[in-house]
Order: C-alpha cells, then structure tokens, then sequence
C-alpha cells in the first residue's frame, strides 16, 4: 500500500520477529544504497496477527490482494504490481518465496483448475465482516481457537512492554468469569481477579455485577491486602 505492506506468512517455528526484522533490514539497505540517501523506511514495530487458518485464512487472502482496489489505488486487483494475486491467478509466473499450492487447494486438488474459482472468489468482492473476531488485536478466530492458546497468552499477562490489548488478548468475558459464582467469598475473589489480573474497569464491573463501585473496589482492595499479608509470613 502507500505507507505499509500485507504479508500472509507461515512459519512452523516462532521466528517472526527475526524474519520481520532481517526483511525490513535489508530491503531500507538496498532502497537506500539505490536512492542514494540514508535514512529510516518503516518507523516503528510491525504488528501481527494469528490466524486460525482453516476458519479465515482463505476469505484474508481475498481481503489483502483487494485492498489496493477498495482503496481505489487501481481499477483491477490484476492492475496493482506488487501484489501476488496475478501469480495466484495464473497470470504469471510464481515467485520462489510465494506459495500458492494452499490457497489454490482451496478450490480444486487440480492447480490449473483451481484458477478460475479462485479469480472468481476475489471478483466476487464481499465485504465480510471478518474483523468482528479479531480478539485483543491479536488472534482471528473463534472462541474454541482463542481457548486453545489461551495458556500461551496467559504468560504475557505481565509482560508491561507488550501493548496491554494484545496482552489480555486471552481474558474470560465477565458472564464466564462470574458464572459459577457460590457464595459472597467467591465473588469476592473473582473480583480481584478481574480487577488485579485482567484489569476490568470499576465500571465494567459496577454495571454487571449491580454493586457501587466503591464497594467493588474495597473488596479487591481487601483480597489484595490479605495476599500480600500471606506472602510475608
């Protein structure tokens, strides 16, 4: 795009960052050595997103390759060079780094005619809402995909230098976490955990659980101070 790029990857080992950083390395070298000039390309960290495959990786191909149409930058998805739908579609030859078997496989086990279901696919142009399950600007999936990683994410709950939506990417909504509720104690500890662990707000809380906020925040304040006063014995 004009300011930033698309990147669908695969990796089977957790080697992002490095791979993000080598590519963006290299090409500020290259640009700058070419352009004669010495300064930064991209500003800031990229962001990523996981995505369950099998559920939205087809219909965030079609999103990346129209995004220059929808941003009327072309008339024709075919008509943006730096895209990997014309090589996709078949219209020309296949990088060496860019794979097409997958989303090809998609549409028929036979490449060749898989092409035109495909082109199909991307002309066909719906603006699906897949963004409505993208969880703490994260992780696009279901709620059974976001459960499975759920004891990876926990243990970047406290890690302050990840961005705190990312980090509570994982945190139970307030119908779950108070479900099961069975007795004034248990509240009470469900409270704190909300309040110290996934920091809900006062406010999340006062208008789910119907109690003022004060009394909320004494309750987390009480649990808390009895934690502390354990840990020093």
């Amino acid at each position: 795009m004009s300011n930033h790029y698309h990147l669908l990857v695969e990796t089977p080992t957790p080697n992002l960052s490095k791979g993000m950083q080598l590519l963006n390395d290299v090409y500020t070298q290259r640009l700058n050595r070419t352009a004669k000039r010495s300064d930064h390309v991209y500003r800031g960290r990229f962001k990523s997103i996981l995505v369950n495959k099998d559920t939205y990786l087809l219909e965030l191909a079609r999103y990346v390759v129209l995004n220059p149409a929808r941003a009327n930058m072309v008339r024709s998805v075919r008509d943006w060079k730096w895209s990997s739908y014309r090589a996709t579609a078949g219209q020309e030859a296949s990088l060496s780094f860019l794979t097409v078997e997958w989303l090809l496989s998609r549409f028929s086990a036979n490449p060749s005619e898989a092409v035109t279901p495909y082109r199909r696919f991307v002309q066909q142009d719906q603006e699906v809402a897949i963004w409505q399950e993208l969880r703490g600007g994260i992780l696009l999936g279901a709620n059974r995909f976001v459960q499975e990683l759920t004891s990876r994410l926990h243990e970047i709950e406290n890690q302050r230098e990840i961005p705190r939506s990312q980090r509570l990417a994982a945190k139970p909504s307030l119908d779950d976490l108070f479900s099961d509720i069975t007795s004034n104690a248990h509240r009470s500890k469900k409270i704190h955990e909300a309040t110290r662990r996934h920091e809900v707000t006062l406010t999340q809380l006062q208008e789910h659980l119907r109690l003022h906020y004060s009394t909320i925040s004494r309750i987390a304040s009480r649990i808390e101070a009895g934690r502390k006063s354990r840990d020093k014995i």
